[in-house]
C-alpha cells in the first residue's frame, strides 16, 4: 500500500476546559502519559495536547506555566518516545506570550495554529446567548508571530480553520512566504457559529485546499452520529483523523468511552473498514515531514 494511502491518526487527549472532576480527561504528567500510551498502543501517532493547572482545585483551568508544561511533556516524552507531540497555542487577546514561551522552550514536532477569527457564539432555545459573545481574535499579525517562532524552532504548523474562508486563507500565508513546507490543515466543524457537521460539506472543503496539503477532521460538539460519519467520510476522502476527549465522550454505538484507547480502537476500526491502513509511527514522520 502506498504512502498515500495511509492514515495518520491524532488522539487529542484532554480539551481546553472540560472538567477532569465530572469526565475522565487527564491533568496531571502521569495522566497525561498514560492517556498518551492508551492512544499510541490503540494507533495513534500523534498527541494533540492541551495543559492544565497542577495547582489543587484548579485542575479545569489552562496554563502556559513553563514548569507544570514541561514536567507534562517529559512524561508523555518518557512514556511513549515514538509519539509526536502536537502542542496547543490557542488564546484570545493579543498577549501570546505564554504558547509562544512554551513552544521556544520545548519544540514540539508540531502546534497547533489557529488561522482565522471567529465570533464563538452558541444560543439558547429561548434564544439568549449561552455565554457572553466572544471573538476569538487571530488576525494575520497574530497568525505571522506564531508561524515565526515555529519556523524558527522547526516545529510544523497545524492550521485549525473554523470556515471556508479560513481555508482559503491558509493558501495565501502559503503563497506570502509565512511558512514552509507542506499544509497542514484541520477543518474544525461542528462550533455553532462555525462551518456545520456535514460531511457533504467535505469535498468542497477538500477543492478549496492549498496544494500538497495534509488534512483532517476535528469534529467537535458535532454529536455522536455525525462525528464518526465525519471521519468515515474524511478517510473515504484520503485525509487523516483524529479523535480523543477532547471531541467526544462516545463510540460509534453511543456508550461513553471510558478512556482515549477506546475512542483510537473505534477510529481505527473505520480506517479499516474503507479499505486504507493506519500509519506506523515511521510512516507517519515521512508523510508530515519530520525529520527525527
Amino acid at each position: 500500500m502506498g504512502k498515500s494511502e495511509k492514515v495518520v491518526v491524532t488522539c487529542a487527549i484532554t480539551g481546553l476546559l472540560t472538567d477532569p472532576n465530572k469526565f475522565n480527561v487527564p491533568v496531571t504528567p502521569e495522566q497525561m502519559a498514560d492517556a498518551t500510551r492508551q492512544a499510541f498502543d490503540a494507533g495513534a501517532t500523534i498527541v494533540h495536547a492541551h495543559f492544565r493547572s497542577q495547582q489543587e482545585g484548579a485542575g479545569a483551568f489552562p496554563t502556559w506555566d513553563i514548569a507544570p508544561v514541561g514536567d507534562i511533556l517529559a512524561a508523555m516524552r518518557e512514556k511513549v518516545p515514538q509519539i509526536i507531540i502536537n502542542m496547543s497555542t490557542g488564546v484570545m487577546g493579543n498577549d501570546i506570550s505564554g504558547p509562544i514561551a512554551c513552544l521556544e522552550a520545548f519544540k514540539p514536532h508540531m502546534a497547533a495554529c489557529n488561522a482565522g477569527s471567529l465570533n464563538y457564539l452558541k444560543i439558547r432555545r429561548d434564544g439568549v446567548w449561552a455565554w457572553p459573545p466572544i471573538l476569538f481574535d487571530n488576525p494575520v499579525e497574530k497568525v505571522k508571530s506564531f508561524l515565526d517562532v515555529m519556523t524558527v524552532n522547526n516545529v510544523i504548523p497545524e492550521f485549525e480553520c473554523f470556515d471556508i474562508g479560513i481555508v482559503r486563507s491558509v493558501g495565501m500565508f502559503k503563497a506570502n512566504g509565512m511558512f514552509k513546507g507542506d499544509p497542514h490543515l484541520s477543518f474544525v466543524m461542528g462550533v455553532d457559529s462555525g462551518m456545520p457537521a456535514r460531511a457533504d460539506l467535505l469535498p468542497i472543503l477538500k477543492d478549496e485546499l492549498p496544494e500538497n496539503a495534509h488534512w483532517q477532521v476535528i469534529a467537535t460538539g458535532a454529536g455522536r452520529e455525525k462525528n464518526w460519519e465525519l471521519h468515515r467520510k474524511c478517510v473515504e476522502l484520503g485525509g487523516n483523523v483524529r479523535t480523543g476527549l477532547e471531541d467526544t465522550f462516545y463510540l460509534p454505538n453511543g456508550e461513553k468511552a471510558k478512556d482515549n484507547g477506546q475512542l483510537v480502537e473505534a477510529l481505527v476500526k473505520i480506517v479499516q473498514e474503507t479499505g486504507r491502513e493506519v500509519a506506523s509511527p515511521s510512516e507517519a514522520r515521512d508523510i508530515l515531514g519530520i525529520d527525527e
